[in-house]
């Protein structure tokens, strides 16, 4: 038996449940907050403020959409792979798989964060304004989703 299993008094079986119960959780957080960001770039277009964009603005739009919508479809897909195997004895496999979609799905979220920042400010402030605020929204977001987490992994 794996010793962290040990710990917990918890089989293999109960480990999987588990682990596939947090990522749930972790999933259903992160779901909300960019289903209603890439709502929000969807209707974008059909404002009367978008025909004024520049071609290098509409473009950066375009990447925000296509990131947002990939972090959607990598968000969901642990749920979409849970479905089709229900029930196959396949636990750890969609456990380990749906855990390397979140991760990519964090990262496109964390791109579509980033550029979405960029783009808004540059629209209001101009091109400067946009990229130092998209650099800054990315330093908060490898801060506290990367390095943060290693620091607090080599603690324990």
């Amino acid at each position: 038996m794996d010793p962290i299993d040990q710990e917990r008094d918890e089989t293999h079986a109960e480990r999987m449940d588990r682990n596939w119960n947090e990522l749930l959780q972790e999933l259903r957080v992160t779901q909300t907050g960019i289903q209603v960001l890439a709502g929000f770039l969807i209707t974008l277009p059909f404002q009367q403020r978008f025909s004024t964009l520049g071609e290098a603005q509409e473009n950066l739009y375009l990447v925000v959409l296509v990131a947002a919508l990939v972090s959607i479809v990598l968000l969901m897909t642990p749920v979409i792979i849970h479905r089709v195997l229900f029930r196959r004895g396949v636990k750890q496999q969609v456990v380990e798989v749906s855990d390397q979609l979140a991760r990519a799905g964090f990262v496109t979220l964390a791109i579509t964060l980033v550029l979405a920042a960029a783009l808004i400010v540059w629209v209001v402030t101009g091109s400067t304004g946009g990229w130092i605020a998209g650099a800054g929204v990315g330093l908060v977001v490898v801060g506290l989703w990367l390095v943060l987490p290693l620091v607090l992994r080599r603690r324990v």
